[in-house]
C-alpha cells in the first residue's frame, strides 16, 4: 500500500469576462512523470499551453474540467458559480486526492481537506496544470462562439470588457451568452 499522498491542484478561468461559463480544473499530477514548463497559464503562450495541457492530460493520474454555466453565474454571484465549478472538477477526477490546494484566497464549502493558496497558479506545479488545463478549454469555447457569433470577436478578447466586446454589444445587442448580472450587461438594460 502506497504512502503517497494525491494532491490535486485547482483553478478556474473566466471569472472577469461578461460572457460564457466560468471553467475549472482539478489536477493529480504523477510525480513519477514530471512535466517541465508548468507555470501560470496567464505567463505562456498560446502554443504552449496547448502543448503542455496534450501533456498534463497524458501523463497526469487523473484530471476533470468542471464549469458553471452563465445562468449559473447570473442566479448564484461569479464566486458562487466558481466554487461550483469548483466542486465538479473536483467530482469528476477518476481517483480522489487526500488534499485539494485552490489558486486563490478562499476555498469552495464542500468536503475536501483543502487550502488556498494565494498565486499557487505560479507556485505549486498541479495548480499550474489545473490552470493550463482550464485555460485551453475556455479559450477553444470562446473560438467556438466566435464561429457563432461571428460580429463580437470572441477568439481575440475571450469575452472580457474590452472596448472592441463593448462597441459590439453596443451595436449588435446582448446575447444568450452574456452574463446579465455584470455592470456592464445589466446597464444596457437599463436603458
Amino acid at each position: 500500500m502506497s504512502s503517497l499522498q494525491l494532491i490535486a491542484g485547482v483553478d478556474e478561468v473566466g471569472r472577469g469576462p461578461l460572457a460564457g461559463a466560468v471553467v475549472a480544473a482539478a489536477v493529480i499530477l504523477d510525480p513519477a512523470q514530471p512535466i517541465e514548463g508548468l507555470a501560470d497559464s496567464k505567463k505562456l503562450s498560446a502554443k504552449k499551453r496547448e502543448a503542455l495541457a496534450a501533456e498534463i492530460r497524458l501523463k497526469a493520474l487523473a484530471w476533470s474540467l468542471g464549469r458553471a454555466e452563465v445562468e449559473e453565474i447570473d442566479r448564484l454571484n461569479i464566486l458562487q458559480a466558481t466554487f461550483l465549478a469548483m466542486q465538479r472538477a473536483l467530482e469528476g477526477l477518476a481517483i480522489q486526492p487526500d488534499q485539494v490546494l485552490i489558486d486563490g484566497n478562499r476555498c469552495p464549502n464542500i468536503n475536501y481537506a483543502m487550502q488556498a493558496i494565494i498565486g499557487g497558479d505560479a507556485l505549486i506545479p498541479a495548480i499550474s496544470a489545473a490552470s493550463i488545463l482550464a485555460k485551453v478549454s475556455r479559450d477553444a469555447e470562446l473560438v467556438r462562439l466566435d464561429q457563432l457569433y461571428p460580429a463580437y470577436g470572441f477568439a481575440q478578447h475571450k469575452g472580457y470588457p474590452t472596448p472592441l466586446h463593448l462597441n459590439a454589444i453596443r451595436q449588435y445587442g446582448v446575447l444568450p451568452i452574456h452574463r446579465r448580472s455584470f455592470k456592464p450587461i445589466k446597464i444596457l438594460f437599463q436603458n
